[in-house]
């Protein structure tokens, strides 16, 4: 399975999200800058996770992205889906009902074992990511990360934040 450089931008982004201040957004422009993507690749990201709920986009001059609930309630699941949409990655075409060994269709009462195996394997991958919460992410980049690449993250997003007055509080954790 192969998913797209969407989904790693899209998950990099709301982690990054998670660790700002509740009053505090992100333009697209310094989320695209921070990962090293195209904004204009990054956008129609950030779009799709928007429209899905993960994010919230805040318009205006010191606009740009937040998360729009808690990174405990936004699953590696959420942020997959948002992107790559709900179809399973394997598609049964049922390839051995074709060709020149084809045999009657009652012949193919039982469902595909191929099939069975691939969404099985795909129902405990999604039930992984769906375990996975982006607080918990953070919570693993703060604990376990190099402590040079957690001071430079938080340097780049202090530097980038912009914050809006007025705005709701507590959106972090669960």
């Amino acid at each position: 399975m192969r998913l797209s450089e969407g989904v790693e931008a899209g998950l990099h982004c709301a982690t990054a999200l998670a660790q700002l201040e509740a009053d505090a957004v992100l333009p697209a422009s310094a989320l695209a800058g921070f990962h090293g993507v195209s904004p204009s690749y990054l956008l129609k990201h950030l779009k799709a996770l928007t429209h899905a709920g993960i994010l919230e986009s805040v318009s205006g001059p010191s606009g740009g992205y937040r998360l729009a609930r808690p990174a405990g309630r936004i699953t590696l699941l959420d942020v997959v889906v948002a992107i790559e949409g709900v179809k399973p990655a394997f598609r049964c075409a049922e390839i051995r009902q074709r060709g020149p060994l084809k045999l009657p269709a009652s012949t193919y009462l039982k469902p595909c074992a191929i099939n069975a195996a691939m969404l099985k394997a795909e129902r405990a991958w999604r039930a992984a990511l769906a375990a996975t919460s982006i607080a918990d992410i953070v919570r693993e980049f703060v604990v376990e990360g190099d402590p040079r690449a957690t001071a430079a993250a938080c340097a780049f997003l202090a530097a980038n934040r912009r914050l809006q007055p007025g705005e709701r509080k507590g959106r972090t954790g669960s």
